[in-house]
């Protein structure tokens, strides 16, 4: 400690040594008496040492308060400006860090719901191929629409994971709307045959993006459109350049509910009402689209229908 004060006030100490070197040589030249600079030096040293032994209990006090200090209140006994400087400094700390810890604990927060959540709808179709299996009911096409809905919820929380993270792996391309869509309607067959349902796709769109998070973004729009769509009814895919438009018959979406469709977390009417949803599919497809660059709105009637529109 003892170093450590002397390393931080060298500066006064050598001109303190400097200035008695300079009055000896005055008085050594203009032959006064020395006496006179004897009683003054010992004065002065003496002076020295007390001020010496003050501030060292006062640099003592700060280092014991920087080192060992939890919170910012026990530096108040600082009263320099630059203490101040410092515990202003060190007050902006604290603060950050309190910020950083709240984000990541509301992070932790909504994983954990999004987990819990994710659990709760796997086990829908767990428990629908379980039961198949007990009662030797094993239908090709209904095995086949539950592992479509685990390979989706499984999609939807990877993804989730991933932009929560700030770890994408976007790689632009030159693709087509209509084929991408295409394969997507490929990959639903089964549940557009289970529901006896027909999709309509006009037009197409040449378009630079990353083909993999595009076709996430769509296939949650499609698979809402399937969800909440009748029986016997057609989805009908708009495509002009610039825009894409999928239009479903379906149920409909509260107009209440529309302003926070993309809201994490959020279900809405039609998901409590027919347990279908987790309320990280539309949000996560925005996630995904405001990094593309895309603009997601959605309009919707009850009873009538809903239309999902992307454009650039």
């Amino acid at each position: 400690m003892i170093w450590k004060f002397f390393k931080e006030y060298i500066a006064w100490y050598a001109i303190y040594l400097g200035l008695s070197l300079l009055y000896f040589l005055t008085f050594y030249l203009y032959h006064l008496p020395l006496a006179y600079f004897k009683a003054s030096f010992y004065l002065n040293f003496c002076l020295l040492i007390l001020v010496s032994l003050w501030k060292f209990q006062q640099f003592r006090k700060k280092m014991a308060a920087l080192q060992n200090g939890i919170y910012i209140e026990e530096l108040n006994e600082l009263h320099l400006p630059s203490d101040l400087a410092y515990r202003d400094l060190l007050t902006k700390q604290k603060e950050a860090e309190a910020e950083l810890l709240l984000t990541q604990k509301s992070q932790i927060e909504d994983l954990q719901s999004m987990i819990k959540m994710w659990t709760h709808q796997m086990k829908v179709p767990i428990s629908a191929l379980s039961l198949m299996s007990q009662t030797d009911h094993l239908n090709k096409h209904d095995v086949r629409q539950q592992l479509l809905r685990l390979e989706n919820y499984l999609d939807t929380l990877l993804t989730y994971l991933k932009f929560n993270q700030n770890k994408d792996d976007f790689r632009f391309e030159e693709c087509s709307m209509r084929d991408l869509v295409a394969d997507l309607v490929k990959k639903y067959r089964i549940s557009f045959l289970i529901k006896q349902m027909s999709v309509d796709i006009d037009g197409d769109w040449y378009l630079k993006t990353d083909k993999k998070w595009l076709s996430f973004a769509i296939s949650q729009i499609l698979d809402n459109a399937i969800k909440y769509s009748k029986e016997n009814s057609v989805i009908q895919v708009n495509i002009s350049q610039g825009q894409i438009s999928i239009i479903d018959h379906g149920i409909g979406i509260l107009e209440e509910d529309l302003p926070r469709l993309f809201e994490e977390g959020f279900t809405g009417y039609n998901g409590h009402e027919h347990q279908k949803a987790t309320g990280f599919g539309l949000y996560m497809t925005k996630q995904v689209l405001d990094r593309l660059g895309f603009v997601i709105s959605i309009s919707s009637q009850v009873d009538h229908g809903t239309t999902v529109s992307i454009k650039r």
